[in-house]
């Protein structure tokens, strides 16, 4: 592997710094405080091409190779103040239109994917329930078939960008033969469908901007047209696509990671108590050592893991990885940012407790740490760690 950045990835990385930093994030501190999702940054984002960057251009997108898109999205979570903002744009690429690129037909790319890109369809990925979260075989959602259409029944709770999406990826229990991982398929179902209703917003402790919301299927009749894949296919799709978003998602906090490494720099630099600058105490230093060591370490897994992806290999491990050490560490990071600020981090003024807010969900969302520690044990061949069917790698179709 090798990971100097050509020509064009650096200078697709500082374009995107300096359009994070000049176009988005200006209201992040109200939009945080009335948990308001920004509309006319993730137009501008769309407009920059955000919004496609890992989506052909034969389909609207910028056409990025997957390294590229992480190192993109890396230097949009550094020069973007509003994390979730951020956050919304992974969801909306990993959770929705990464399945339509890997496993929908032409009839659904043509239709779907340009107006993604274009901002004009927001995207999610409807999957936990009130009963069920991370255990997917569970699900109690239902679509029964009836002539050209499936009627969708049940409730998905814990939806980012619920509120405010128009298309979401369903993954509902049709039933069929040989165990539960055969009895599930995913749908592209659209918020304008009759029987479709946004029941709830849910208040959060960090990455307001993000909207969080619970959904309700009443019979909804979803065309047979929007099924994703076979019939009985849906658990072999999430199990083959959930490494994009447990990796991916990611690479912004990298970027955000970096950021709060250059801020509490310039602190420690400039930050003068008996009669030295702070950063000459152990103390202090330290804790900005252990910042860069976790940043670089990040850096490492996910560019592995975008390389793999770039050359068409599974990445299954290396992503369930990534996805512990990365949010872990930018936990770790926020706090330490908050210390080295003291009173100020502290404060709501400087911005560094919400950093460390919006960081704390990224250990719960897209599978918590627990449970991503317990596929790690079974890939490593340990069986039983976690109930039900194990997830296993899957040959890639890209």
């Amino acid at each position: 592997m090798d990971f100097d950045l050509t020509a064009d990835q650096r200078q697709l990385k500082r374009d995107t710094i300096a359009f994070a930093r000049r176009k988005l994030g200006s209201r992040v501190v109200d939009d945080d405080e009335g948990s308001r999702f920004p509309v006319e940054d993730w137009r501008k984002c769309a407009d920059f091409g955000v919004l496609g960057w890992p989506v052909p251009t034969s389909y609207g997108g910028r056409g990025l190779d997957p390294l590229s898109t992480m190192i993109a999205l890396e230097a949009l979570g550094y020069g973007c103040a509003d994390n979730g903002l951020v956050f919304a744009v992974n969801n909306h690429l990993w959770g929705c239109a990464i399945y339509i690129l890997m496993h929908g037909t032409e009839e659904q790319k043509n239709r779907f994917l340009k107006p993604m890109c274009q901002g004009t369809l927001i995207g999610a990925h409807a999957l936990s329930e009130p009963e069920t979260g991370s255990d997917v075989l569970s699900l109690r959602t239902t679509a029964e078939l009836d002539g050209d259409h499936y009627l969708l029944r049940g409730t998905k709770c814990f939806i980012s960008n619920g509120p405010q999406a128009d298309i979401f990826v369903v993954l509902a229990r049709t039933g069929g033969q040989g165990g539960p991982q055969n009895e599930l398929s995913a749908f592209l179902v659209t918020a304008d469908l009759p029987g479709f209703k946004k029941t709830r917003e849910f208040s959060k402790m960090g990455l307001r901007t993000t909207p969080l919301g619970e959904i309700e299927f009443d019979n909804v009749p979803v065309p047979a047209a929007n099924r994703i894949g076979r019939e009985g296919a849906g658990y072999s799709i999430f199990t083959s696509t959930i490494e994009w978003e447990r990796s991916f998602m990611f690479a912004s906090q990298v970027g955000a990671m970096e950021r709060l490494l250059d801020t509490s720099l310039d602190h420690a630099g400039s930050r003068r108590q008996f009669g030295r600058t702070i950063g000459s105490f152990q103390a202090v230093a330290h804790q900005i050592a252990d910042m860069k060591i976790r940043l670089e370490l990040a850096r490492l897994i996910l560019y592995r893991v975008g390389w793999l992806k770039r050359e068409g290999r599974l990445a299954l491990l290396d992503a369930t990885i990534a996805k512990i050490f990365v949010s872990e560490s930018l936990v770790q990071t926020a706090l330490s940012a908050v210390d080295i600020h003291g009173a100020r981090g502290y404060l709501t003024d400087l911005g560094i407790e919400r950093e460390l807010r919006d960081a704390l969900g990224g250990p719960i969302y897209a599978g918590t740490s627990s449970v991503q520690r317990g596929i790690l044990a079974e890939l490593l061949g340990l069986q039983g760690v976690l109930s039900g069917e194990p997830e296993r790698p899957r040959r890639d179709t890209t």
